[in-house]
């Protein structure tokens, strides 16, 4: 906020946690990829807490941002509100394409041990681990509730790749 108050700008910080969407790239359209191909993944002991953002929501936010006098010099956490697993977000993934989901049960002590053996420790530390954001300001200060919901969002995205 020194930019603010050196320049005399109103300043918005949005910080999302992973946003998905139509469209959207790198991770979430990866898992999305290993999910359609009928790959059977080793996550399905994966309980840790994941907030996400709908590229809808993240919008609408920053649109509500762009319009509220009270967003002026604040910074904001932004998602969907409600917070999955890894597993429960797969598992809803799958059911809006329709297909099953295929999740191996493999303890988490396993997948951490593979990644170290083959340099991927840090992808699977973030995989593994916990990432919520609290979005309770953004909802007291801006009066602000995600328009979509993570069911909606990802019927949407699976809509759209089968037209694709």
């Amino acid at each position: 906020m020194q930019v603010a108050g050196e320049t005399g700008l109103e300043v918005v910080i949005i910080r999302p946690p992973l946003v998905y969407g139509p469209g959207v790239k790198a991770n979430f359209h990866e898992m999305m990829n290993w999910l359609r191909k009928g790959v059977p993944l080793p996550l399905g002991l994966l309980y840790n807490q994941r907030s996400m953002v709908a590229l809808d929501n993240l919008v609408d936010f920053i649109t509500t941002c762009l319009h509220h006098p009270a967003a002026v010099n604040q910074i904001f956490l932004v998602s969907d509100g409600e917070d999955l697993t890894i597993r429960a977000l797969l598992r809803q993934t799958a059911a809006a394409f329709r297909i099953p989901s295929r999740l191996l049960p493999v303890p988490v002590f396993l997948l951490r041990a593979m990644g170290h053996m083959f340099g991927k420790k840090e992808m699977v530390q973030r995989l593994c681990d916990n990432l919520q954001v609290d979005i309770e300001k953004s909802q007291r200060l801006l009066g602000w509730e995600p328009p979509i919901s993570i069911d909606a969002e990802l019927t949407k995205i699976a809509q759209r790749w089968r037209v694709e």
